[in-house]
């Protein structure tokens, strides 16, 4: 891709197949027999263990706003990177405001070194985290019209047997942590992909009372207040053990 947020990935991109314009596809839309559900056969083969001398992918797929996600992305990356034989992909899903808009929102400028990712291009990934901030308690809609354009992928279960984890943004300490990452699952369910909630891993991290802190058992967050509070380093520390953890979990499922 030439320019994918700290690293390339060395799998050969396909083709984008997929549109935002076609790709949303009715929920009970009929399948033709011959695109209906592949065989586990097929399944076993699209998650097997890439070649040797080929590093195992973890697309870090997030949408932020005013960079507290970002913040995230790339401490969760700096994870991953850290497991032997897997390496951590970003990207960015595609902005759907209009640039005045933002202006007016005083939205930073995106950093040019991401690229956007298309929908189709997710079949690369071994494993994939989507990190996106909450409104009233549930993923951006920025994020939402990205999952929507997977429809084809749905169509012929492209992703499923991926694992996949989320992390998260709000406002106040009540503003949909959990409930982000909640809702969010049901298009994992969907695709047929795997979830990978952290659960209590962090360890003593996950108990302590003494400073405010994002993060949940479904994945690391952050507390952006205003939007002038910037992650602070136990939700960083969580970020980078998400993204240790993920990478473990694909390698072991690639074996």
């Amino acid at each position: 891709m030439g320019k994918g947020g700290g690293c390339v990935p060395s799998k050969k991109r396909q083709p984008a197949v997929v549109s935002n314009s076609a790709a949303a596809v009715p929920t009970d839309a009929p399948v033709p027999t011959e695109e209906r559900s592949r065989s586990s056969a097929e399944f076993v083969e699209a998650i097997a263990r890439p070649p040797a001398n080929l590093k195992l992918k973890v697309f870090i797929v997030f949408y932020s706003m005013y960079g507290h996600i970002e913040g995230l992305a790339r401490r969760m990356k700096i994870g991953v990177d850290g497991i032997e034989d897997v390496e951590g992909v970003l990207y960015r899903v595609p902005e759907t405001l209009p640039p005045e808009v933002l202006e007016q929102m005083k939205a930073p400028p995106k950093d040019p070194a991401i690229p956007e990712i298309s929908a189709a291009e997710l079949v690369e990934a071994d494993g994939i985290l989507f990190g996106f901030p909450t409104r009233f308690g549930s993923m951006a809609a920025q994020m939402k019209a990205f999952f929507d354009s997977t429809g084809q992928l749905w169509r012929e279960q492209k992703l499923a047997g991926k694992p996949a984890g989320f992390f998260v943004s709000t406002g106040t300490q009540g503003g949909g942590q959990e409930t982000t990452a909640w809702t969010a699952i049901t298009q994992l369910v969907h695709h047929g992909m795997i979830f990978v909630p952290i659960g209590y891993t962090f360890g003593a991290g996950m108990f302590k009372m003494d400073e405010i802190r994002g993060g949940s058992p479904y994945g690391a967050g952050v507390f952006a207040g205003d939007g002038t509070r910037e992650p602070g380093d136990m939700e960083l520390a969580l970020a980078e053990h998400q993204g240790k953890y993920m990478a473990n979990v694909v390698k072991r499922l690639a074996h």
